[in-house]
């Protein structure tokens, strides 16, 4: 069984899986769950084990290319690809609430394989379930919100059984945290709060603080720099205005505080490989 919009591809089939890799591998999140036997399957130059009752998570930003793999006779899979953008726009919901959002993108990162307990997997095949019964139910009324919201939900599952194996952080136990902490905290939410400001010198001066110090933090916090996650911050709310209104380049051009629609298509060019209308016409529903 094989099921697909263009931001949600889901399957439990090899055919289907050979499938996804090659059409969706390079803009998506894959997650899949093997129920019986065994996936081998090449990430990041190294082959990766997946047993029985092991999830695979691989996020976006891995730049993940097709290469090798192999299925066991007796295998049982499902298989869930959602389209990047769904995934960026969870992943800043999530960092509203908790600080420590950024360590499970990179447990992810390191650690693309782990085994989930019995509820765990019975919450995995019921919003598989769930997809499945939408997906197969295609004149129903705001399907894409459903679907939508089903795949968010299968997300924020995973982030939360994330949390059961991430190793408590000292500065979480403590009841107060150190300054560089607290700063970074405070830098996330301006970042969310003016997405239309884009230098680093407005948020240090904000923050009362250099903007070298500011950099400092971020890196030593997230192993990036403030303009790289001002820049991710700004593309994200860039791609949201384009792909979910019918504002005029150069009306968005202006809620985003750029000088000119000029500038504006310049800076998205530089930042996403695309244009503003290419990136508007980029099928996401």
């Amino acid at each position: 069984m094989t099921l697909f919009t263009d931001s949600i591809f889901l399957t439990n089939e090899i055919a289907g899986f050979e499938q996804c890799r090659n059409t969706r591998s390079t803009t998506s999140m894959a997650v899949i769950c093997c129920l019986k036997g065994h996936i081998a399957l090449e990430l990041g130059g190294e082959m990766v084990q997946i047993g029985e009752n092991d999830l695979f998570v691989r996020v976006p930003s891995q730049g993940f290319k097709p290469g090798p793999y192999e299925f066991s006779e007796d295998v049982q899979f499902i298989e869930l690809s959602v389209h990047a953008s769904i995934y960026d726009q969870l992943m800043l919901d999530h960092m509203r609430v908790e600080p420590r959002w950024w360590q499970k993108q990179q447990f992810l990162k390191a650690n693309p394989v782990f085994h989930l307990n019995a509820t765990s997997r019975q919450f995995c095949t019921a919003y598989f379930n769930l997809l499945v019964l939408q997906l197969e139910a295609k004149q129903t009324q705001y399907r894409q919100q459903i679907l939508m919201a089903i795949a968010r939900a299968t997300t924020m599952e995973m982030l939360n059984y994330l949390d059961k194996m991430l190793q408590p952080d000292p500065e979480d136990a403590r009841t107060s945290v150190d300054r560089s902490d607290y700063t970074f905290r405070r830098f996330t939410l301006l970042l969310h709060e003016n997405p239309n400001q884009r230098e680093v010198q407005w948020f240090a001066e904000k923050l009362e603080i250099t903007p070298k110090y500011l950099s400092e933090i971020c890196r030593a916090r997230s192993g990036r720099s403030a303009s790289d996650w001002i820049v991710e911050i700004t593309v994200a709310h860039i791609k949201h205005y384009l792909k979910n209104t019918t504002l005029p380049i150069h009306d968005i051009a202006a809620l985003m505080n750029f000088p000119n629609a000029s500038f504006f298509c310049q800076y998205t060019k530089k930042h996403t490989g695309m244009t503003p209308n290419q990136v508007r016409r980029e099928k996401i529903d």
